[in-house]
């Protein structure tokens, strides 16, 4: 196999560039033997085509590898250098004074490369430095949370956290935030793009200075570059915030109100999955007053393998596997998890009369604590409550909000956007109580403006307490609330493939009346041209995606079908929900819902007139 010249250029332009040596000559090598060794030629094809890594949602993530395409330490220098440069064109610095930045990480590595989640970090503080950004680098692991709480603190201007969160274990990314404290969003994540692609050559040579950095400092993994004290004091912050927005509200004094010969309190078990989040959520249940919870010992410290969980998503069937079985030999009633990079909360309980396990959705979940802080915090307060939720995510929440009487909004699917509006409704007067999104993302209080597993993590462990000295469990009391708002059921589908068809949209459907025997009372496309049937200019109030067009049906049955077609693949997913009347039983509804989902499958997906593919939840 003959290499391409212009691939060649590209891989030899690549390693001279390289700060990192261990990548730059892996490259080199491959180079040398590409003439002689086909697959040499074919790995060099692989690493080096015709394009990079896209600067998308909030940032960069990939697999550790070399070439533009993956997460290394060149990829990593052109982003913070172009991130560096954004910044000073965006903002006015006085005489004297300098802008901040804040940086995170996590555990990843890749050792054969010497790659690693460190690495990464110490990369941006120099690039930073070398800009003239007063830079913060948090010492040590951390959780996600930190860097937008930190970044918010100290009034900084961007925020960097070097996470994959919880992708499989060879995967890095590059997670940016801007001077409100959000995920950055549209024109931010354009310019950043547009500035990287401008500043691809690095300013100086950071192999040379990370050399001389590992000379003077060897004892010191940070080599010098992070603020130990400043860390110490961000955390310290961070939990009396926790205090100060009322978000603890004292139901660990109900341990005392249990009957030692009646209702037990509750046991729990924590899982990190291998993650950043066990010393957070430890301190977590200090700040709430807890005593402490058995940590899953398997799982507890960082590990960048991840051994008893290939992809360490809570989410997954079958990755709370261990924790149960843990409880199960300790006698713990609930799980309280999160992924890797503490984000992300997990929920799961096992009944104490059966020993079944219901391991409980981001939606359940997100009403559960949307419920249970208005009604401990948001209304009485006095104050004009808001809270946010995806729009893929239930609408319980917003029955609630409406019965309830506090403001509700719908956003677009992410945390860039949910946390953006609740900023946003903040500054308008407002407070922004709470905000989730279906795949177990949850923000409590004004402690950051992003998802926040730890804060999170106290949240729900106060709600637990206090059903559980009513003499409940935590599925009781979601039924209680299915028994005060509606039967809420949900058919969440697994992503769809098209065999031999193009870009699939479901744009036409728009002006349906009927699906099936089903009446449409509104409808609303995400996409261009955008279309809302149910606003006087007939446009959403929600913004659109060319790439991601989403279409919602709402049905005069209570169904809601939404479908979020990728834009760039032949691909989507369906999200399915009906709403039950008050009074009506969860398996009618449950029934309901699935002969609805087969005929709006059916009649409107059309899976054998395009050629998809629907897997099996199963």
């Amino acid at each position: 196999m003959t290499l391409d010249a212009a691939i060649r250029e590209r891989a030899e332009n690549w390693a001279k560039l390289d700060p990192n040596p261990v990548t730059s000559k892996y490259v080199q090598e491959l180079l040398d033997q590409s003439s002689s060794q086909t697959d040499a030629a074919e790995k060099i094809c692989n690493l080096f085509p015709d394009g990079r890594i896209g600067f998308g949602t909030a940032g960069l993530r990939s697999t550790m590898t070399p070439g533009p395409m993956g997460m290394n330490d060149l990829v990593v220098v052109q982003a913070a250098q172009g991130i560096a440069k954004y910044v000073l064109q965006q903002n006015q610095v006085k005489e004297g004074e300098k802008l901040g930045a804040v940086i995170g990480y996590d555990h990843r590595e890749q050792n054969a490369l010497e790659l690693s989640s460190l690495s990464f970090a110490l990369l941006t503080a120099l690039v930073f430095e070398q800009a003239g950004l007063d830079t913060v680098l948090l010492d040590g692991f951390v959780a996600t949370p930190l860097v937008p709480f930190t970044l918010s603190k100290r009034k900084a201007v961007v925020g960097i956290m070097i996470t994959a969160s919880h992708n499989p274990k060879n995967d890095a990314g590059y997670k940016v935030y801007w001077n409100n404290g959000c995920q950055i969003r549209a024109p931010v994540d354009k310019g950043i793009a547009e500035a990287i692609l401008e500043n691809l050559t690095p300013w100086v040579d950071y192999g040379a200075l990370l050399k001389a950095r590992k000379e003077r400092h060897s004892e010191e993994p940070c080599l010098g570059l992070s603020s130990p004290d400043t860390t110490k004091e961000m955390i310290s912050a961070y939990f009396e915030t926790i205090k100060s927005c009322g978000l603890v509200t004292g139901q660990a004094s109900l341990l005392s109100q249990f009957k030692d010969d009646a209702w037990k309190p509750p046991s729990i078990a924590y899982t990190a999955m291998h993650g950043v989040g066990l010393p957070f959520a430890v301190r977590s249940y200090e700040t709430f007053g807890f005593p402490p919870f058995q940590a899953v010992p398997s799982q507890m410290n960082p590990d960048p393998s991840f051994p008893t969980v290939p992809f360490p998503n809570p989410e997954e069937k079958g990755a709370l596997d261990i924790s149960k079985a843990f409880a199960e030999e300790h006698g713990c009633d609930v799980i309280i998890g999160n992924d890797p990079d503490a984000d992300r909360l997990a929920v799961a309980e096992r009944d104490r009369k059966t020993g079944k396990w219901t391991v409980f959705t981001g939606d359940q979940i997100g009403s559960m604590l949307g419920c249970w802080l208005y009604e401990q915090v948001g209304k009485p307060s006095g104050k004009r409550v808001s809270m946010c939720a995806s729009t893929v995510s239930s609408k319980m929440l917003a029955e609630i909000a409406r019965v309830e009487g506090f403001y509700f909004e719908d956003t677009l699917t992410g945390f860039k956007w949910i946390g953006s509006r609740a900023e946003e409704l903040n500054r308008e007067g407002y407070f922004a109580l709470f905000g989730y999104e279906e795949a177990i993302g949850f923000s409590c209080g004004n402690v950051v403006f992003d998802k926040d597993g730890i804060s999170g993590l106290g949240v729900f462990t106060e709600l637990t307490y206090n059903v559980y000295q009513k003499g409940m469990s935590l599925a009781q009391h979601m039924q209680s609330l299915y028994d005060k708002y509606g039967e809420f059921c949900s058919n969440n589908g697994p992503q769809c493939c098209a065999k031999d068809h193009g870009h699939y949209d479901l744009q036409w459907a728009i002006q349906l009346d009927t699906v099936g025997p089903y009446k449409v009372d509104s409808t609303r496309y995400l996409g261009e041209p955008a279309y809302d049937s149910t606003t006087d200019n007939k446009l959403p109030r929600l913004a659109t995606s060319k790439s991601s067009p989403m279409i919602t049906l709402r049905f005069t049955n209570g169904c809601v079908a939404q479908f979020r077609a990728s834009g760039t693949e032949p691909k989507f997913k369906y999200y399915i929900e009906m709403k039950g009347q008050v009074g009506a039983s969860r398996e009618n509804v449950e029934a309901e819902l699935m002969k609805f989902s087969e005929t709006i499958i059916r009649e409107l997906v059309k899976p054998e007139e395009h050629g998809l593919i629907v897997p099996s939840k199963g």
